[in-house]
C-alpha cells in the first residue's frame, strides 16, 4: 500500500480537492511528484506525509474548507458526524502525565494507547512516532502536539482510536511559537483517508473552540471527554 502511485486524477480524489487544485501545486513545485514520461505520478507515502504537514499548517479558513470536504470510508466522517465518542473512551484520557522529556512523553502515551486494547503492535507504533517527529514536530502554537506514526497501517490496531494526555509539567516539544506543550493528542488511524480528516476535526476543536481552556481547567477524564464532545459539536453546528 505504502508504494501505491496516483495518477492526477486519483490524488485529486483522495485528497478531496479539484484536478485544477492538483495542477496549480504542480506548476508551483508545492506538491511532491514525479513524472513518467508525459504523465504526473504520485506516490502515496510522500503525498500522506506532505497532506499531514500541510493540515498542521492551515490557517482557521483553510482547516474549515478542507474539513468539509473530507471523509473517509471505514468511519463516518461526514461534516455532521461527531465521531470524537466512537474514538475517544474515558479509559483512555490521562489527566496527570508525569511525563518530564519529549521521549518520555512519546513512550506514556504509547502506553495510555495500549489501555484501548485495540493496540496490536505497540513498539511499531512508538517507532513510527519516532520517526514522524523526526521529520518535523507534531507541535503546535498553543501548548498542543498531535502525535501519530509516519504511516497508518491496518495491523497496528484493531479500529482507529484518539488518546489524550495533559502533562502536570509542560515539556519542550519543538512547539513553532516556541513554548512548551501539555496537552498531548495521539492519534492511531487505520487508513491515511481516515487519519486526514481526524487531525483536521482535532485541529479545528483546538482552534475554534475554547476547548484547550477547558481541558487546562478540568478535573479528571470524565470531565475531558466531555469538553470534547462539547468542542466537536459547537464544530459540527459551524459546518
Amino acid at each position: 500500500m505504502l508504494h501505491r502511485e496516483f495518477s492526477l486524477e486519483e490524488v485529486a480524489d483522495y485528497l478531496h480537492v479539484s484536478k485544477g487544485n492538483i495542477e496549480l501545486l504542480v506548476r508551483r513545485k508545492e506538491i511532491p511528484f514525479d513524472r513518467k514520461g508525459e504523465r504526473l505520478i504520485f506516490r502515496q507515502a510522500e503525498i500522506d506525509a506532505w497532506a499531514s504537514r500541510r493540515i498542521l499548517g492551515f490557517s482557521g479558513e483553510q482547516l474549515t474548507d478542507y474539513h468539509k470536504g473530507s471523509s473517509a470510508k471505514a468511519h463516518d466522517l461526514s461534516a455532521k458526524h461527531a465521531i470524537i465518542p466512537e474514538l475517544v473512551h474515558p479509559a483512555c484520557i490521562e489527566p496527570a502525565l508525569r511525563s518530564k522529556t519529549k521521549s518520555s512523553v512519546i513512550r506514556d502515551m504509547v502506553k495510555l494507547a495500549e489501555r484501548t486494547e485495540l493496540l496490536n503492535y505497540p513498539d511499531d507504533l512508538l517507532n513510527g512516532i519516532l520517526e514522524r517527529e523526526q521529520m518535523c514536530s507534531t507541535a503546535l502554537a498553543g501548548g498542543i502536539a498531535l502525535l501519530h506514526g509516519k504511516n497508518h497501517e491496518p495491523y497496528l490496531s484493531e479500529d482507529t482510536f484518539i488518546v489524550l494526555g495533559r502533562a502536570m509539567h509542560p515539556i519542550p516539544f519543538g512547539s513553532p511559537d516556541g513554548r512548551t506543550t501539555d496537552i498531548f493528542f495521539l492519534l492511531c488511524a487505520q487508513d491515511d483517508r481516515t487519519h486526514l480528516h481526524i487531525l483536521a476535526r482535532i485541529c479545528m476543536m483546538c482552534y475554534h473552540t475554547n476547548m484547550l481552556m477547558d481541558l487546562r481547567e478540568a478535573t479528571d477524564a470524565a470531565a475531558m471527554l466531555e469538553i470534547l464532545v462539547r468542542a466537536e459539536q459547537e464544530i459540527i453546528r459551524e459546518l
